[in-house]
């Protein structure tokens, strides 16, 4: 019997450096993508109009990623416009950029509009601690993959 086993997965590089330019921490984590994000895909390679992934949102929330989310926990400031999205054979690379936001940041997300509209992944981390003169810098790439 011939099996195929369909994957969306996604690993985020998570930069923060100080006013000067130089880097305070470096993250790799792993991400979730929730069933909004696993439908939203579906629904681009049956034909349907969606708008494309398109901004990031950070936030302080702790609750676990879990498949039902729709939304990060609690989101700092606003969301942002992706820096860019670049599609190479069966992987996307989102960037997003942030600057000018404080606090202990625990969570992050990719969404297709600047509000609500539907989320791809999220993930949540360990504390990272911004100050206001910090800028974070995401790169999250999600690969499709046949196992």
């Amino acid at each position: 019997m011939l099996q195929d086993n369909m994957n969306a997965r996604g690993r985020l590089s998570i930069i923060v450096k100080d006013a000067d330019g130089n880097v305070k921490d470096i993250r790799e984590v792993e991400n979730l993508v929730v069933n909004t994000g696993l439908n939203f895909i579906a629904s681009r390679m049956g034909g349907t109009s969606s708008d494309v992934m398109s901004h990031m949102a950070i936030g302080t929330g702790t609750t676990a990623a879990a498949a039902g989310d729709t939304d990060i926990g609690t989101i700092v400031g606003s969301r942002v416009a992706l820096t860019s999205a670049n599609v190479s054979s069966n992987t996307i690379v989102y960037v997003g950029d942030f600057s000018s936001v404080s606090g202990a940041i625990t969570e992050a997300g990719v969404f297709n509009a600047a509000t609500s509209g539907t989320m791809l992944c999220r993930t949540v981390f360990s504390a990272i601690n911004l100050t206001s003169a910090d800028s974070l810098t995401i790169t999250w790439t999600i690969t499709i993959s046949a196992s």
